[in-house]
């Protein structure tokens, strides 16, 4: 069982292969499937439990996303898209699933306290796909699938499982010059500029709001009083 209490955070799960039942001391409930995504902002904290929904193999991604000093204590909410609901578009051999952000045209309806792009790219062989980033976000590519050359074209190709940090500059270019299919993320966030200090699942600004929300986790109280009695099935 993956039993987490999380706090002051944003994440997010979108599921590649699989299926995953959660459940929170809030009394929220439910699966995602191949292809849906679960938008979870934690807040001033929620337990919960994620399974593996049946047999078979599982494989998702899961983005952790801090939250703004100003945002830390709202109440937790939940955001969930079925997979024929995310919004998508194709160019010329390249297609995008918009999960947060805006690209060829198309806007996601999830809404992210902290600004933030998460764009799910196909692209056939041969095909290529410019993305607009702004300029002062920070932003990385995950390769799921085939490989891709990143930023320029006479740049080493970078195949799947692998990470692609992005420097300084307004936007994304990618060429598929296999023969097989490319599929990569393209994320990125504003920076909040703020201190970060992290326990565990815990993230906070100062060291006495760490010890702060120890405390109020440990004795069940500032958003936590739901926990005392809530066991997962």
């Amino acid at each position: 069982m993956n039993l987490q209490c999380l706090l002051l955070l944003g994440f997010l799960i979108i599921l590649t292969e699989g299926g995953i039942t959660h459940q929170d001391f809030a009394g929220h409930k439910g699966t995602i499937h191949t292809g849906d995504v679960q938008w979870m902002t934690a807040g001033r904290g929620i337990i919960h439990s994620e399974m593996p929904a049946g047999e078979g193999v599982n494989r998702g991604l899961q983005l952790w996303i801090n939250l703004s000093s100003q945002d830390k204590m709202i109440e937790p909410r939940y955001q969930e898209l079925l997979s024929e609901d995310i919004p998508s578009a194709e160019q010329d051999g390249a297609e995008v699933r918009v999960i947060a952000g805006e690209s060829m045209g198309i806007r996601s309806p999830v809404y992210t306290r902290t600004p933030a792009m998460y764009l799910d790219f196909s692209l056939r062989p041969r095909a290529e796909v410019h993305q607009r980033v702004p300029e002062s976000w920070n932003a990385f590519a995950y390769i799921l699938e085939g490989e891709g050359v990143f930023g320029y074209q006479n740049k080493t190709p970078i195949s799947a499982n692998h990470v692609v940090v992005l420097g300084p500059g307004d936007g994304l270019s990618v060429w598929n010059k296999s023969s097989r299919p490319l599929r990569f993320v393209l994320i990125a966030g504003q920076p909040l500029n703020e201190p970060v200090v992290q326990y565990g699942p815990f993230v906070m600004n100062t060291q006495a709001e760490i010890d702060q929300t120890i405390e109020d986790y440990q004795y069940c109280k500032n958003g936590f009083e739901m926990a005392k009695h809530w066991r997962s099935h």
